[in-house]
């Protein structure tokens, strides 16, 4: 016979149920144990909110990666190659870690940078940086701060002459600016490709666009900043304000496709 679970394990149980019935989604592994410790959370958690719209649209701070993981349960990462490892005969190759060294009285002291990107490739996208003395811990930071930063972009029909549902590149011609780093980003019809830096293309695939022109400019040889660029170029769709014919028209959403 099996054993009869706890009152405790009873709790944790009616309390999950009672989430999925009324957000509509289960709670990944970890989530059932999180014990939010901001307003914003324990809305979340109990329900009250259930769309991730909902906080973007009303400019609320994020302070908890748990919101995010539960609001958007199928959410991906993928980390940047933005670092450089030693390789043989003095040649080196990229790497997902950025290694730095302190020098002092005890020794040298290194420390390692991380960049991973967010998003679950239907209009939502995030990018966070973390630095530790481990690889992990880095990489642990920077997947947090990237969720933390998560945003809503628009994506629209790449071809004027047709006026189909998709939405599979940017609406119009935006730019964004890192450092020395520049990137415009154009509208591509389908089947086009991403043709951008490969960097770049992994937080496009991530924000949902599958097709985009692009040009660069300045230092693009310094991927973190080059990222950063393009992300803001993303961030910028958000203040563009578009006429509702264009918006019918281009085929213009914002978020994730209804």
């Amino acid at each position: 016979m099996p054993e009869e679970p706890t009152p405790e394990l009873k709790e944790e149980i009616i309390e999950e149920v009672k989430i999925i019935e009324d957000t509509g989604i289960s709670l990944s592994y970890g989530l059932e144990s999180w014990n939010p410790k901001t307003e914003l959370g324990r809305k979340v958690k109990s329900g009250e909110i259930k769309d991730i719209d909902y906080i973007l649209d009303n400019g609320i701070r994020i302070m908890e990666q748990e919101i995010v993981e539960l609001l958007l349960p199928n959410i991906e990462s993928a980390l940047i190659l933005f670092g450089q490892s030693k390789g043989k005969f003095g040649g080196g190759k990229r790497s997902i870690w950025r290694q730095t060294q302190k020098k002092t009285k005890e020794g040298n002291k290194p420390k390692f940078s991380s960049l991973v990107i967010v998003g679950n490739k239907d209009g939502y996208v995030g990018i966070g940086s973390g630095k530790a003395k481990e690889t992990v811990p880095a990489r642990e930071k920077a997947l947090r701060n990237a969720k933390l930063n998560i945003i809503k972009i628009k994506r629209g029909s790449g071809s004027w002459e047709s006026e189909s549902a998709e939405f599979n590149s940017v609406p119009c011609k935006v730019e964004g600016k890192m450092g020395s780093s520049r990137i415009i980003l154009m509208s591509a019809p389908k089947g086009t490709g991403l043709r951008v830096e490969k960097e770049c293309a992994k937080l496009l695939e991530l924000a949902g666009i599958k097709d985009v022109y692009s040009k660069t400019f300045g230092q693009s040889r310094t991927k973190m900043n080059l990222v950063y660029a393009c992300f803001n170029a993303l961030k910028e769709l958000s203040k563009i304000r578009m006429k509702e014919e264009f918006s019918q028209r281009a085929g213009v959403i914002s978020g994730h496709a209804k």
